[in-house]
């Protein structure tokens, strides 16, 4: 180093008095000897109870978001006015409520209602149920969810893919034409255990269970349900009398071209007329979402100019099928029809379960949606429970299962919804409807149903989803596909189930074959980085530095301890062949090891073993406060010894290459 000093040099011209003075300042700062590396300890969590330990487990599982927070330390008339609140959110914006909250809620209330009411008779025939029922179930369950529901935008009522899920599986076992009446009691009692299933997993905080349901499956399974709900509406878009009830791709198509001497034209004709415009009226909205009311209306006016166009033609419109007569009147009590005893009660239970869990995934998904373009918070335990009490009132009185709609919400959210009113004046419609405009219904025809349902499913087909799961994991992609080509291929139901069992079987690949990566040292810096990630990271002379980057359990310990031993294996080999430095010891970084079981103690045990009688050293780096606690409990702490323990991989590297003696 050179020496730090200033010099002055003074020059003057020759020719004048100005004096010029320069100051050199040399830039050497000299650098002190470096300090001795403090080596930290690595200490175990602070001792608790073994019941402490079992309420902050049980809390941390079931309650992450500590729903009670708001209660501590409050007065008991508070604590009042915050259960009332907690149980029914209504009683959080009711009093700030005022008419021009009113005013924009009766708005898009009365907009989805154009929306709602033809759908609601449309998605009730996918369930093989009365265009009435599909009604019924449009009007209580969004009254009960306006005081239940957490959600200011969920627009709730019958939805397409549940329909279909209920439809298929009731149907395979109970015709809904020998046997309407039995039919329509499973179809309730499907509904009353779909809404248990619903209520059961908000009061007991299970909504992870809904999780083993991916992005990825449900946007194969979403996209292949409506593949097949908008084959089975050719049976109405060609006038086809004789149908076939299987919902797989190759059924539906084979009963389309062997019932050809059925097609009807003016059914033909009517269908992919008013099929066209409803898709170029979505097509606007969707291109200019300030016109999100065409789309919203034009399934209304679809009913009412087709019903018009029939009812002037009826004497020449004997090709095309038509709704005839609906009943009049409030929804009918249905309790005494619940089927609680029976043979076909499994079947009840089985399609309620199968379809909560849908309807649950979308009804949680679309109020999420929407509540985080509005900046608020929607409790997905509170959101479960008020969907499931709603289905169970809908089931004692006449409804099918119900959820919130996309379709519905999207044009609930831009029509300007404050608040859940929108929801009462929607049914307030409904109710309208069901009381003195049914018999307007008469001349509908079937032909405009399976049009308007064509046109609510095609949004379903997410391809820009598929193609990014394609881009970013292609894993997430196979999910997809096999959830897809399950539903259209096998069936619905087993779609579903393949869904899950993909999505499961990601869940064990990830936990039975953990990744494991050799760290390096970034030249000039304390940090250790994966080889593969940073190129210019550098092996540390007689060191093998492994990173482990998930829990070590009894499914994953094994294939760890082998995975371990073939780095090593591996790295003899390559300082072999390069003439390096002998390997010394083993680093094992456990910062992303969050927990281990008694497996992965005994898996760390042999593996030492093993290290021992190959004469390399074993040092574990950074393990977490759990693991630790529980290395200190199976007093494997005392086989390792507490210098086997650091907090990073540079303090165990610079203190271990200290202790070594230089070789002769």
């Amino acid at each position: 180093m050179g020496v730090n000093s200033n010099r002055v040099e003074d020059f003057s011209s020759h020719t004048g008095s100005t004096k010029t003075t320069i100051l050199k300042v040399s830039t050497e700062i000299p650098i002190p000897p470096p300090e001795p590396m403090e080596i930290h300890n690595v200490c175990p969590p602070p001792k608790k109870t073994t019941f402490q330990k079992l309420k902050h487990r049980f809390s941390e599982i079931f309650f992450p978001d500590d729903p009670l927070y708001g209660f501590k330390k409050q007065t008991w008339c508070k604590k009042l006015v915050l259960g009332l609140q907690f149980l029914f959110p209504i009683f959080q914006w009711g009093p700030e409520y005022n008419l021009s909250l009113f005013r924009s809620d009766v708005i898009s209330g009365l907009t989805i209602s154009s929306l709602a009411i033809p759908q609601g008779i449309s998605y009730a025939k996918l369930a093989n149920l009365s265009p009435t029922v599909g009604l019924y179930s449009s009007f209580v369950p969004p009254l009960v969810y306006s005081f239940l529901g957490s959600s200011r935008h969920l627009a709730v009522g019958p939805v397409s893919i549940p329909s279909l899920v209920m439809g298929t599986m009731l149907s395979e076992s109970v015709s809904p034409v020998e046997e309407p009446i039995l039919y329509l009691k499973l179809a309730f009692t499907a509904t009353f255990f779909a809404g248990l299933f619903h209520a059961s997993l908000g009061l007991l905080s299970l909504g992870f269970i809904i999780d083993f349901l991916s992005k990825a499956t449900l946007v194969g399974f979403m996209a292949g349900a409506a593949v097949i709900v908008s084959l089975q509406q050719l049976k109405g878009l060609l006038g086809i009398v004789h149908f076939t009830g299987k919902m797989q791709f190759i059924p539906v198509m084979n009963a389309v071209f062997d019932h050809r001497k059925e097609w009807s034209w003016q059914t033909i004709a009517t269908g992919f007329t008013f099929l066209l415009f409803l898709l170029t009226a979505r097509h606007i909205s969707m291109k200019k979402p300030k016109l999100f009311w065409v789309s919203a209306a034009a399934p209304l006016a679809s009913v009412i100019l087709s019903t018009l166009f029939v009812f002037c033609i009826k004497s020449k419109a004997h090709g095309i099928s038509i709704i005839g007569h609906l009943q009049k009147g409030f929804n009918p009590p249905s309790s005494n029809m619940l089927y609680f005893n029976g043979q076909y009660l499994a079947l009840a239970v089985k399609t309620g379960i199968v379809t909560g869990i849908v309807s649950l995934t979308e009804g949680i998904a679309v109020g999420r949606t929407f509540a985080s373009l509005r900046n608020y918070q929607v409790d997905g335990n509170k959101e479960m429970m008020a969907i499931g009490l709603m289905n169970m009132a809908g089931s004692c009185t006449s409804c099918y299962v119900t959820t919130g709609s996309f379709s519905r919400s999207a044009v609930n959210y831009n029509a300007g919804a404050q608040t859940a009113i929108s929801n009462v004046v929607l049914a307030a419609a409904v109710l309208v409807t069901l009381l003195f405009l049914m018999p307007l219904f008469y001349y509908t025809p079937n032909v405009i149903l399976a049009a308007i349902i064509i046109t609510a499913v095609i949004g379903l087909i997410d391809y820009q989803a598929a193609y990014k799961l394609w881009k970013v994991d292609k894993l997430d992609f196979l999910a997809c596909v096999c959830s897809f080509f399950g539903v259209l291929f096998v069936s619905v139901p087993l779609g579903l189930a393949i869904a899950v069992g993909v999505s499961v079987f990601k869940i064990r690949l990830h936990v039975t074959r953990p990744n494991t990566v050799v760290l390096g040292n970034i030249p000039r810096t304390p940090i250790y980085q994966s080889f593969n990630r940073y190129r210019e990271a550098s092996r540390v002379p007689s060191f093998l530095i492994l990173a482990i980057e998930s829990p070590i359990y009894f499914a994953n310990s094994t294939y760890l301890q082998e995975r371990i031993l073939r780095w090593i294996r591996e790295e003899e080999e390559w300082i072999k062949a390069n003439h390096e430095s002998t390997l010394k010891c083993i680093i094992i970084d456990m910062t992303a090891v969050t927990a281990i079981d008694t497996s992965g103690i005994d898996m760390a045990c042999e593996l030492r073993k093993i290290l021992e009688k190959r004469s390399l050293q074993h040092v574990l780096v950074n393990p977490v406060g759990s693991v630790m606690e529980k290395m200190h409990h199976s007093k494997i702490l005392e086989s390792f010894g507490m210098n086997s323990f650091y907090l990073t991989v540079g303090e165990a590297v610079g203190d271990i290459s200290v202790s070594w003696k230089p070789q002769p």
